[in-house]
């Protein structure tokens, strides 16, 4: 007996937004994610040559929180240049989060409910 695929959930936003967190926290979720560093990359649609998932999730960070979850030797305009390369993940997401001011458990209990009711 065959059994189903996991659907594949694509983690993509800037550094700091909780993409890693996130995955470490639903690791026992029934889904597959897939941690994709767009962040990185001027491939407009890296995201999906990378993993092309079921299920596209942005997780989204403020300058002013990414440097205070993580001292990171960045200006604003480095932190605009990530937002720049990832507005085709943005467009194409199919869940959008701004995790300022959540912890890593509402964001995760966030994601984990718009998952179970998009799948």
């Amino acid at each position: 007996m065959d059994t189903p695929q996991r659907p594949v959930v694509g983690i993509v936003g800037p550094c700091a937004s909780g993409k890693s967190t996130l995955i470490r926290r639903l690791s026992r979720a029934p889904y597959r994610f897939k941690h994709i560093a767009q962040e990185h990359s001027y491939v407009p649609d890296m995201w999906r040559r990378l993993t092309n998932p079921d299920v596209l999730v942005f997780l989204d960070v403020s300058f002013a929180e990414a440097n205070r979850r993580r001292a990171m030797p960045w200006s604003e305009e480095d932190y605009r240049a990530q937002q720049h390369r990832l507005r085709h993940a943005r467009e194409h997401a199919d869940f959008y989060l701004l995790t300022d001011g959540l912890t890593p458990e509402e964001v995760a209990a966030t994601v984990l409910a718009f998952l179970e009711s998009f799948l």
